[in-house]
């Protein structure tokens, strides 16, 4: 199985670290942040990785190469343009048949996906989200689930309006068939995929319990890099 890595963001929320840095090679616990993401899938056999990259590419292409410093096998895809997170995973997935894995870049998490992987296949999935419980609902995207499916995400509820306390990790599973719902460009799969399929019942859920740090601002950079667990 393949794997995916949305890493092509300018990273403008973090400046000054991202003037010369592209955001994936910042460091956390002394490793860039994607690296933490490669071993991760290392560990649960996913040797095969693609990295979906843009600003910066040739400082993370230079770093990561072939990928055999780390025993995996990484090929690179170049956004000559912003696509967003659905046009960036449909053109990285060109070559990729069946079920593949796929991140945002900018969090840092210990996803098992061992067990969500069961979890997809188990369920007859079509896409298989890693969900997160989270402390203020109000800050993202809630799920709302039927029987293990993701019945829709209401985007930054009140406490009271919220159907659960669970966010969007973003880390997936796919069927490589449900990308053709995307149009070409730039698209968001968050809205133009997981949002129009979910009314059809084939979007399942992973409860994620491990750790969970997003990065993709100063303050929560700051706050990862003090506590994340690198995973030996």
């Amino acid at each position: 199985m393949q794997a995916i890595i949305l890493a092509g963001g300018l990273g403008t929320r973090l400046r000054p670290l991202t003037d010369e840095t592209p955001k994936p090679l910042l460091p956390i616990s002394g490793k860039p942040i994607i690296e933490h993401a490669i071993i991760n899938f290392k560990k649960h056999d996913i040797f095969d990785i693609i990295l979906s990259i843009g600003y910066r590419a040739e400082k993370i292409q230079e770093y990561f190469g072939d990928g055999s410093k780390w025993g995996v096998k990484i090929q690179y895809c170049i956004e000559d343009a912003p696509l967003g997170t659905g046009g960036a995973i449909k053109k990285a997935a060109q070559g990729i048949e069946g079920t593949f894995l796929a991140i945002n870049g900018d969090n840092l998490a210990d996803f098992d996906w061992s067990e969500a992987i069961k979890t997809h296949q188990g369920a007859g999935a079509k896409i298989t989200l890693q969900l997160f419980p989270v402390e203020d609902v109000t800050k993202f995207g809630i799920a709302r689930l039927e029987n293990g499916r993701i019945a829709e995400f209401i985007e930054k509820p009140t406490v009271e309006q919220a159907p659960s306390n669970l966010n969007n990790a973003g880390g997936y599973i796919i069927e490589k068939d449900v990308l053709d719902i995307l149009p070409e460009g730039f698209c968001m799969i968050e809205k133009d995929c997981f949002e129009k399929l979910a009314a059809e019942g084939v979007i399942f859920a992973h409860h994620h319990g491990g750790q969970w740090y997003p990065t993709d601002t100063i303050e929560k950079y700051t706050h990862a890099d003090e506590n994340f667990v690198p995973l030996s």
